[in-house]
């Protein structure tokens, strides 16, 4: 990012309107008085400079400056901009609103190093993502990566597709990239009737969002440990395995190779399932590609060890295959969560509703932690509100640090593990692993 003026003069435009100028001076100066008469109107705490994006709470933020950790002569001033956010926000201020520098006010305070503030304006996000809960609906935190909103719907592969996708892997040119951009002609919502690419190690959709890449496998093997335990573990092959998101296969090769007592996947997108039967029929085509080792034979090889069904893809959406499973009276030692094209409601949805019936008392539930981690400010929200949530459901949760190597492609746009992604939804050095299990 480019040197930032954080100065007064530099956030305020010529043509700000002068109402404006006045709540942003008086929220700069901490001036609380003040406030309590200029937000005489509804919408007034939420002004911005029409050039700067400037509004009040980042004014009120910027105007600390920068701040060392040993700097205790700056703390009765972070009182009073404390205060002073604190009666916007009572005001209606927006806490996630973005500037002309793609920074929010959370985005401002961390730069600076104003701890304080940064701890307030995550606590505010917090608050206003569970109040928007208890009204039935979340706000999309504002990001740089603004996925679309997808309503996942599927159908089942009909035989004549999976027909033409075997004939494709057998013709001389065919590849496992060719099968993953096969058209499906279905009726579904976006998501689920986006062509998907498969190159590289990153799976793409037809708008150029990253459904998974491979940069994750350090992640899915960390996952893996933290629901079965070390390789070595005892036990460690008599487990039962839910994933939901098969995507790349990454994870699903990790758990078949501890050979577990029963491994149950489930996966939505046509594509994603034409690719599975078609690179398992054909292997040689599929090349590294982990779905070639989840087709037909490998539901077989289940029924071996006299379990039917002891090896299973569920094609469908989770949403209505779960019930199914609860009515079968399936339970696992570990479910792993991991969807595209559906928001953090999804998630509420299923360990609210589905975990206490599928997971065992003593098992292990976990997913792909990328809720808001394009931004820091919305990664640490999310964070609060997913271990409110969870609590609610009876569940606690212990988080993982893992670091993120950005250096290796991951730290520029458009470049490296994000050549041909539209946007980066990962930008963080560190990735919180939850592992989450029932309560006492």
């Amino acid at each position: 990012m480019a040197d930032i003026d954080d100065s007064l003069d530099a956030r305020i435009s010529f043509g700000c309107p002068v109402g404006v100028q006045a709540i942003l001076r008086a929220s700069w100066r901490h001036d609380v008085d003040a406030l309590k008469l200029l937000l005489d109107a509804p919408g007034k705490a939420s002004c911005r400079d029409p050039e700067t994006g400037e509004t009040p709470l980042h004014a009120a933020t910027r105007s600390m400056g920068g701040r060392n950790e040993d700097d205790d002569k700056a703390f009765p001033t972070e009182i009073a901009a404390i205060k002073t956010i604190e009666k916007l926000l009572i005001g209606g201020a927006i806490w996630n609103d973005v500037d002309d520098n793609n920074e929010t006010p959370g985005c401002v305070a961390w730069r600076l190093n104003q701890t304080g503030i940064y701890e307030e304006m995550v606590r505010a996000g917090a608050r206003a993502e569970m109040l928007f809960a208890i009204l039935g609906g979340y706000e999309e935190l504002e990001s740089d990566f603004e996925e679309e909103d997808y309503v996942a719907e599927v159908s089942d592969v009909d035989a004549d597709t999976k027909m033409e996708v075997k004939l494709e892997a057998e013709g001389d040119d065919a590849s496992a990239q060719d099968l993953a951009a096969v058209s499906v002609d279905t009726k579904e919502a976006p998501y689920l009737e986006s062509r998907l690419t498969l190159a590289n190690g990153k799976l793409i959709d037809a708008a150029g969002n990253g459904v998974m890449m491979d940069w994750e496998a350090d992640i899915m093997s960390r996952s893996v440990d933290a629901m079965l335990g070390p390789v070595d573990a005892p036990l460690a092959n008599k487990k039962r395995v839910l994933n939901i998101g098969f995507g790349l296969g990454i994870i699903d090769s990790m758990i078949a190779a501890r050979k577990p007592a029963r491994h149950h996947i489930i996966e939505a997108h046509p594509e994603v399932l034409m690719r599975i039967d078609a690179a398992s029929e054909n292997p040689e085509a599929a090349g590294d590609d982990h779905a070639a080792n989840f087709g037909a034979a490998w539901e077989a090889s289940g029924e071996k060890e006299g379990d039917e069904g002891a090896n299973k893809v569920h094609r469908g959406r989770w949403q209505d295959l779960c019930p199914k499973l609860l009515a079968d009276g399936e339970l696992y030692d570990a479910i792993y969560f991991d969807t595209f094209g559906e928001d953090y409601s999804e998630l509420r949805r299923f360990f609210t509703d589905f975990i206490p019936g599928l997971l065992d008392d003593n098992g292990v539930f976990g997913f792909f932690n990328g809720l808001g981690a394009d931004r820091r400010v919305c990664y640490d929200v999310y964070t609060r509100v997913v271990e409110m949530h969870l609590s609610e459901a009876g569940l606690d949760v212990v988080w993982q640090d893992v670091e993120v190597p950005l250096k290796d492609g991951l730290d520029t746009a458009g470049a490296g593990a994000w050549e041909g992604i539209l946007r980066p939804y990962w930008t963080l050095d560190k990735y919180r692993l939850p592992i989450c299990t029932f309560m006492g």
